[in-house]
């Protein structure tokens, strides 16, 4: 049977938990996840415990935050303008936007706080900060 390599594409099932065992997702309730082993769509970490798993095969690994979203970045966190928004969003604490950075890529940020005239917003990864345990259960090398 066939190990898997960089490069290869592959379909898998897994569940991806903190330390404190909360779950912040899973891929069992769909379909399996089908990517490029090495793509930079996926957190290096992820992709590194994949290398050399053969179909069928099941393991838990614990990916620290250096090999998954980074630390917490404060100069992450920053003030924008009420007016930056367009007149008709109210944006409210916990509510996600999508914005675009300097090199034009799609960012998501976590609106912090509302101020009169300033919002906080938070451009940090939602687990940047922590390390992250997966459960992983390759399904197949397509």
């Amino acid at each position: 049977m066939a190990a898997v390599k960089e490069g290869d594409k592959v379909q898998v099932h897994y569940r991806g938990s903190l330390d404190d065992g909360s779950e912040f997702e899973s891929s069992y309730e769909s379909d399996p996840l089908e990517f490029e082993v090495g793509s930079p769509d996926i957190i290096p970490g992820f992709n590194q415990a994949l290398v050399g798993m053969e179909p069928g095969d099941k393991k838990t690994v614990k990916v620290p935050m250096s090999k998954a979203y980074g630390p917490y970045r404060d100069h992450f966190v920053f003030e924008v303008e009420r007016q930056a928004f367009p007149p008709e969003t109210n944006p409210v604490v916990g509510q996600v936007f999508e914005m675009r950075n300097e090199e034009d890529r799609a960012v998501h940020v976590t609106v912090k706080e509302v101020r009169e005239d300033k919002v906080v917003i938070d451009a940090n990864h939602r687990l940047a900060g922590n390390d992250l345990t997966f459960e992983i259960e390759l399904k197949g090398i397509l």
